[in-house]
């Protein structure tokens, strides 16, 4: 059986983004598949010792090889990327576009892999869509009203469609459809890949501050991301005895009024700039706090971050701002769900209570309900394999 996983590894090389897609990838490999990583945006790429995208790949491709190899030797070996220009580098297009004819599944995770013709030839080409809300007011509606961008066959070419809006079709959940059938997925852990470490004194994230390359206006609604979501907690290291901190990246977050309230503030590519230093933050931190992207908050969607889940498969509490997953993501026992800085307390508070418990129940929740095994082999049976 084979597998092509698409991803964003190379056009943003840092730990965090290399992790949501690579275990994918390694998640079928570990369920028998040969997998072959491909990615192809058409676009720029991220440069993070220069902080700017432009269109030279060369540290990209280096992140995406070096970062396969030491995850897996067989995923050092298969792997293809394509820069904006047309250059391409890892496995031949030959070789891709026989990998492509007979591969049993086609996981275009995030959508950002563009449809060339040369991979139309698998039959079960699928959508994951990792963004509600970015996805379904924005780039959905401008691949319809542009479609065959870059020669590319556009998002409706998938055979099959999901989405970590879990929640897409309810009637407080404004996501449009788009005339399609979506089918519910969540972000996989590869759980083996992630050990706990002796946790730190510090609740911690990593977040990017107003990462909306514009405003998104839907029904004269305008959606954002954290920014119009963490004033409403920023007050919680004054309402408990617990340390928190926060790894940010992108552009004009308020780093001194943060730590005015207590925050401790670092640069989120210093704990992400590789594979090991992501995984190494995450395992040694004392549990994740976070706020939700507004549009996933407001739009009731039921998105659930694929960050929270490495904690979870750390052993690690969560205690993050429910978008609705709690509809059908149990709460309470290594996970919390808050709305307001009450919910927020509260959570804390039960966490550090019984940290023990806590972490005991963050990795089962990980097990029961993130699993790449179970979340894997659920979308393959919802495709028919």
């Amino acid at each position: 059986m084979k597998a092509i996983v698409t991803g964003m590894i190379a056009s943003y090389p840092v730990g965090g983004v290399l992790w949501d897609y690579a275990q994918y990838a390694l998640g079928l490999e570990r369920l028998g598949y040969e997998v072959y990583y491909l990615e192809d945006t058409g676009w720029q790429t991220y440069d993070p010792r220069r902080g700017e995208y432009g269109e030279d790949g060369r540290y990209g491709v280096e992140f995406l090889g070096a970062s396969l190899a030491r995850l897996s030797p067989t995923l050092g070996r298969r792997w293809h990327f394509r820069c904006m220009d047309g250059q391409s580098f890892g496995v031949s297009r030959a070789e891709l576009a026989k990998v492509v004819a007979c591969a049993d599944v086609f996981l275009n995770v995030s959508g950002g892999t563009l449809l060339r013709e040369e991979y139309m030839p698998c039959r079960r080409k699928v959508l994951i869509d990792t963004d509600p809300g970015w996805n379904h007011f924005r780039n959905f509606p401008r691949w319809d009203a542009q479609p065959g961008w870059q020669g590319s066959n556009g998002y409706r070419a998938h055979d099959y469609f999901f989405t970590y809006a879990e929640r897409l079709g309810e009637p407080d959940c404004v996501l449009p459809d788009m005339g399609l059938r979506w089918q519910p997925t969540r972000p996989p852990a590869v759980l083996d890949l992630w050990q706990a470490e002796p946790p730190g004194e510090q609740w911690s994230t990593v977040l990017t501050w107003k990462n909306f390359a514009e405003t998104i206006r839907h029904q004269s609604v305008t959606y954002g991301t954290k920014e119009m979501e963490f004033g409403k907690v920023q007050e919680l290291p004054r309402r408990v005895p617990a340390r928190f901190e926060l790894a940010v990246g992108g552009a004009a977050a308020p780093v001194e009024a943060w730590r005015g309230l207590g925050w401790s503030v670092v640069e989120a590519q210093g704990v992400s700039g590789t594979l090991e230093d992501y995984r190494h933050y995450v395992q040694r931190s004392r549990g994740e706090f976070s706020v939700a992207k507004n549009v996933y908050v407001a739009t009731r969607s039921g998105w659930f971050s694929c960050r929270s889940v490495c904690y979870l498969a750390a052993g690690r509490p969560v205690v993050v701002q429910d978008t609705g997953f709690s509809d059908f993501i149990p709460t309470g026992e290594g996970l919390f769900a808050f709305a307001d800085l009450d919910g927020a307390v509260r959570g804390i508070e039960a966490v550090e209570a019984d940290y023990a418990r806590h972490q005991q129940g963050a990795r089962q929740m990980a097990r029961a309900h993130f699993d790449s095994d179970r979340v894997l082999g659920d979308l393959l049976r919802g495709i028919g394999l």
